[in-house]
């Protein structure tokens, strides 16, 4: 076994149903091969060009020893998958090299050119090879299981692992295949009709020359020499008439059988592009999106470039074709009755095919921000996936941004162009050259330093606001293919875009961009929401964007909690009752929360932001509750022990979290919330260490336990920085309870001044029912 084994990561799925001889991965290739009749044809059409079958043949316990226990989704298994594609690039040419016998000559000129290809393809992407092998190994497994009966639930011959193998890629990989052979097949149609033309042109000039001979004679004296030649030269006219005749009848099939299989490669391709276009990259559009609010983006934008750029290659390949036949039919015209012409008819398709797969291709590969502040930089990166193999790059295109309004948006869509000089704002450094990457073969340009100086706005309705109104950014070019024969212009729309010119209108610009990113539909009328959405969905959207920003997705309970805050219900409402809710947007970011003026996604920006920025380790190990009600955390505390404490989330301070705790009466208190300006200050951590009275996190967990290695460690003996001043320490107290950690002196402060600390409470007007003490930040200078 090889060295790279050892590093290999474990399966995910055990199996202990299967035999030893059923779950021996050396036999697929095996039984693969003593297939009969139609199964053993479909395991020949899994391999091609792609994956040739002699590379499985000769590797075969190579690849089924390497293939078994991978998860190609795994972000993990990455970098082994890229290793184990250069080993078995290696593993090919050694094998290769061990081929000297003249009988094997071939084979191993079959797996030199493997290795070649796969070096030159898949190096830049190896989980596209690895998923096809994948998929060819699903494929054997699937057949030789159906030959045995073996239930598939089984596990089988194969890792479990295995047969949960998505088969889009590969199928595609597969559809490319039958498209190349197929374009091949009516090349050589094509070759064959040439030549069969000019066979029959020969024969008709010798047929016109035998015609001009026959005249002359007739003016010639009718001798008997005159008159044997003459019956002669008839009777090879007639034979080299019929041979015509036949001739034409072999070529107007030869055109028609053409012409069909030109039209079926035609449907075949249509197909393949609307599903490589309105599925796939249609999807990667909508995960970038998603991305937006925090999802894990699974970026296979190199893969669906290899399948768009072998989609040009075919179509170029069978628009020629179709301009050949075209030649060749004006050459020598041989129109049965009754047949109409389909090849004008099939360019148009054809190149109606090319423009709509260049057009969709030019993407936005790097999003600019979604909410954008101006007169500050941004970037943006935009890709053509089909500018190597269309050879665009041999005059780079120039691609030009602009910023335009969703009513502009909205008409470019429906007229396919910009009235001129349009724009909503002034963009600086917004015109860039596209350049080719030869390592990556990527047609791309990026714009680094891209400016939104001006914008212009909209009149506003009703209660919107700056912060509702979306742009998007419009990125235009125009190149020429086929040296000049095709020119195309092309332009994207960015993801909408909000614009802001102060950092206090971030909240709510980000919760429009956080609505449209969950909710936007597909192919809808630039940029249209839904007013009112399930809760369920905005829950799902809430989480993605918290977890995102925190490290750890929201429970359940958070869930209710946030339900019955956007709801302002008061933790009435039962389990489950808000799922199917619907939400309004105005609910949701427009309407103050209950005696609040904040909103409630004010609200949860805030706790998120504190939470990413102060308390991410906390939040993450689960030590902070976070959204909790007061009255919830009074009765959870109630029953525990002296010195009990959780920490939640205020309610009436915008990012706030307090310390609520049980005294000796079994009375709750609450600190005053700590806001990112307190935690600037001092951490959550180091405040929880200094007030002595707070012993055990909620249930009953030690604090040095939960907190202990978030602590800032102290010594005594405090150097002094350059300028040769003590740095103070500040020290968290709260008065009346005792002083600070007994290192430094163990509550020998003076007791502090109440009247120094009044309440930070935005709306002091609102009763509190539970005790609220305000704690202070001493400073204590040790000159030990």
């Amino acid at each position: 076994m090889s060295e790279d084994v050892k590093d290999r990561p474990s399966c995910r799925y055990e199996d202990t149903s299967c035999s030893d001889t059923d779950c021996n991965p050396m036999s697929l290739w095996t039984k693969a091969q003593q297939l009969q009749g139609d199964a053993l044809q479909q395991v020949r059409a899994v391999y091609g060009e792609h994956f040739p079958i002699e590379v499985r043949h000769f590797l075969a316990a190579w690849i089924e020893e390497k293939m078994w226990d991978l998860d190609p989704e795994n972000p993990q298994h990455e970098q082994y998958v890229t290793g184990l594609v250069a080993s078995l690039i290696q593993e090919l040419e050694a094998k290769a090299n061990t081929m000297t016998t003249e009988d094997l000559f071939l084979t191993k000129l079959k797996l030199i050119e493997a290795a070649n290809m796969f070096r030159q393809r898949y190096s830049h992407n190896p989980l596209s090879l690895f998923r096809i092998i994948r998929h060819c190994l699903n494929t054997e497994m699937k057949l030789v299981q159906q030959v045995e009966n073996v239930a598939l639930g089984r596990g089988g011959i194969v890792g479990p692992g295995l047969s949960l193998l998505p088969d889009s890629n590969a199928e595609i990989a597969q559809q490319l295949e039958f498209l190349r052979r197929r374009t091949q097949e009516t090349g050589e149609d094509l070759r064959k009709m040439e030549q069969e033309q000019e066979a029959f042109a020969l024969q008709y000039h010798e047929c016109t020359k035998l015609n001009a001979h026959l005249q002359h004679l007739q003016t010639q004296p009718q001798n008997q020499q005159n008159v044997e030649l003459e019956k002669k030269l008839r009777r090879q006219k007639e034979m080299l008439e019929q041979m015509l005749n036949q001739k034409v009848a072999g070529l107007v099939q030869l055109r028609l059988t053409l012409a069909d299989k030109l039209k079926e490669t035609i449907t075949h391709l249509n197909t393949l592009q609307s599903r490589v276009l309105d599925d796939e990259l249609i999807r990667w559009k909508r995960e970038q999106q998603l991305q937006g609010n925090g999802a894990q983006f699974n970026n296979n934008l190199d893969n669906i470039q290899e399948w768009c750029e072998s989609l040009a290659e075919i179509i170029w390949l069978n628009r020629q074709q179709i301009k050949e036949a075209e030649r060749l039919k004006q050459k020598i015209g041989l129109e049965p009755p009754g047949v109409a012409d389909i090849l004008p008819n099939l360019n148009n398709q054809i190149t109606q095919l090319l423009s709509s797969l260049v057009t969709s291709t030019f993407i936005i590969e790097k999003q600019p921000p979604q909410v954008m502040k101006t007169n500050t930089r941004f970037t943006s990166t935009v890709r053509l996936l089909v500018g190597g193999k269309l050879n665009v790059h041999m005059t780079p295109p120039q691609v030009k941004v602009t910023i335009i309004s969703e009513a502009q948006a909205n008409a470019l869509l429906k007229n396919d162009k910009m009235a001129k000089g349009e724009a909503s704002g002034e963009i600086l450094n917004n015109t860039g050259t596209m350049e080719y990457h030869q390592a990556t073969r990527q047609l791309s340009v990026s714009f680094r330093n891209m400016q939104l100086k001006k914008i212009k706005r909209a009149e506003k309705k009703g209660t919107e606001s700056v912060m509702d109104e979306k742009f998007s950014l419009l990125f235009q070019s125009q190149f020429s293919v086929g040296g000049g024969e095709l020119v195309f212009q092309v332009w994207t729309l960015s993801l909408p875009v909000v614009v802001i010119v102060h950092g206090n209108q971030e909240p709510h610009a980000w919760a429009t961009v956080t609505w449209d990113n969950a909710f936007a539909e597909p192919g809808r009328i630039p940029f249209a929401v839904p007013d009112k959405v399930a809760w369920i969905q905005v829950a799902d959207a809430l989480n993605m964007k918290f977890k995102a920003a925190t490290g750890r997705l929201l429970t359940e309970e958070n869930l209710r909690f946030l339900a019955e805050k956007a709801f302002r219900g008061g933790g009435q409402q039962q389990v489950g009752d808000y799922s199917t809710m619907m939400l309004s947007w105005s609910q949701f970011c427009k309407e103050p929360l209950p005696e609040r003026n904040f909103t409630f996604w004010e609200w949860f920006y805030a706790v998120m932001k504190l939470t990413r920025e102060h308390l991410r380790g906390p939040w993450i190990d689960g030590a902070i509750l976070g959204f909790v009600r007061k009255k919830q955390a009074e009765e959870m505390l109630s029953t525990c022990a002296n010195g009990t404490f959780l920490l939640r989330f205020s309610d009436s301070e915008l990012g706030g979290v307090t310390i609520a705790w049980v005294g000796e009466q079994t009375e709750v208190f609450m600190l005053q919330p700590f806001t990112s300006k307190d935690f600037a200050i001092r951490s959550l951590a180091d405040r929880i260490s200094d007030l002595q009275h707070l012993v055990y996190l909620y249930p009953d967990i030690a604090k040095e336990q939960a907190f202990g290695k978030y602590y800032t460690p102290f010594t005594e003996n405090q150097p002094t920085t350059n300028n040769g001043y003590v740095k103070p320490l500040l020290v968290t107290h709260v008065p009346g309870w005792g002083g600070p950690a007994g290192s430094l002196g163990g509550g020998s402060y003076p007791p502090t001044p109440q009247n120094m600390y009044q309440p930070q409470s935005p709306d002091p007007s609102v009763t509190r029912d539970t005790p609220s003490v305000a704690s202070a930040v001493s400073d204590s200078v040790s000159s030990i």
